[in-house]
């Protein structure tokens, strides 16, 4: 009997987590499918231990990162992992699938439903997902979260050479945060694809993909594998823009924060469609919607994590005001009362001396259109 026991006990310690945290069996199917081996089971307590004991067996030899790989290996498949799997990251994630990347996808609400049916594998658990050891950690989260969501990855169950990349709006911030929370062999590029889901129903192709290349080992496997990764964008006819995260956030201020700003204001003022539309106001109408269907807490991401938006902002204002003045001060209060209540009144002997004077010769009816239009 002691021996069964024991034997029972040794069979259970042998089972993998998946198997132990997934009732149904094409879980464990998929599992397989992506690659990734059994792991022994495990306390919690005991995790973070053993992952730091077992990190160095993860990090791959200098001897086989140094060996060159021809064009076939620079456009293999890569296993990503989208971290943040709302809107956007299946958006993105459509695309990776059909290119015939693995998607390993992950968020605090339970997508796994939509990751079924977008061909990826969904991980409630961010130890399970980096347990699967991908060759790309996709940050797809909101501006506002993305420091929480970053620090909450068991980034010593990865391979010490995983490359990381984000597609937030402004890149200064995740730069610099990627850089202080990530070990210094990882490799870091930040991006920014300026497109969504509603700009690019048409495809990507022609939209710009801003990037900046922060840090990437300098071995030809590392380098390989960030050009494979930008490559996805490329493949599918995006125009590569490379420029520093400085530079980018200088821009967006104005192609972002300010088309953001202008189409806040405008809903307030409930514009609404009329019958003799302009193009212009249609444009208007249009930036509206295009503007408004996105979450505050973006726009608000957009002020508080970029440099220069306070600038900006400040410089619109004055744009405002200086507009608002120049039509003030050609408006006097003579003009006014002309245009809106009337002629001043005069006295009765200039009003008589007047009226002989000014009097029509032929009788013109008209006469008096004539004068207004005189003075």
């Amino acid at each position: 009997m002691a021996m069964s026991c024991s034997s029972s006990v040794r069979l259970r310690l042998n089972l993998a987590p998946s198997c132990r945290r997934r009732a149904a069996p094409t879980n464990l199917q998929l599992l397989r499918r992506v690659g990734v081996a059994a792991s022994p089971l495990r306390l919690r307590a005991a995790r973070a231990t053993e992952g730091a004991a077992r990190q160095p067996f993860d990090h791959v030899p200098r001897a086989v990162e140094e060996v060159g790989e021809d064009e076939e290996q620079r456009r293999r498949s890569l296993k990503i992992a989208v971290v943040g799997f709302g809107n956007y990251g299946q958006f993105l994630t459509r695309t990776l699938v059909r290119q015939g990347h693995t998607v390993l996808a992950h968020s605090r609400s339970d997508h796994s439903a939509a990751a079924a049916e977008l061909g990826a594998f969904f991980f409630a658990d961010p130890h399970d997902l980096c347990e699967c050891h991908p060759d790309v950690v996709l940050l797809v989260t909101s501006i506002l979260s993305a420091e929480a969501v970053l620090r909450s990855l068991p980034v010593h169950r990865l391979r010490r050479d995983t490359l990381f990349a984000d597609v937030l709006s402004v890149k200064e911030f995740p730069r610099n945060l990627l850089l202080s929370a990530l070990p210094e062999e990882f490799d870091i590029i930040c991006t920014h694809p300026m497109f969504g889901p509603e700009s690019a129903r048409d495809g990507w192709g022609g939209l710009p993909f801003v990037f900046d290349k922060v840090r990437v080992g300098d071995c030809p496997a590392r380098r390989a594998r960030a050009e494979a990764f930008l490559g996805i964008f490329a493949r599918e006819g995006c125009r590569m823009v490379e420029m520093s995260c400085a530079e980018h956030d200088v821009h967006a201020a104005e192609t972002q924060f300010l088309t953001h700003t202008v189409g806040r204001i405008l809903a307030m003022l409930e514009l609404l469609s009329t019958p003799i539309n302009t193009k212009g106001y249609e444009t208007l109408l249009r930036l509206v919607d295009n503007t408004c269907s996105d979450s505050f807490d973006l726009y608000n991401g957009l002020f508080m994590y970029n440099n220069n938006s306070t600038e900006l902002l400040s410089r619109l204002e004055w744009a405002m005001d200086s507009v608002k003045k120049k039509l003030f001060d050609g408006l006097h209060d003579v003009l006014r009362r002309q245009l809106f209540e009337g002629s001043p009144p005069m006295d009765s002997a200039t009003a008589a001396g007047s009226s002989l004077d000014d009097a029509p010769i032929d009788g013109d009816p008209h006469s008096d259109n004539d004068e207004e239009e005189s003075e």
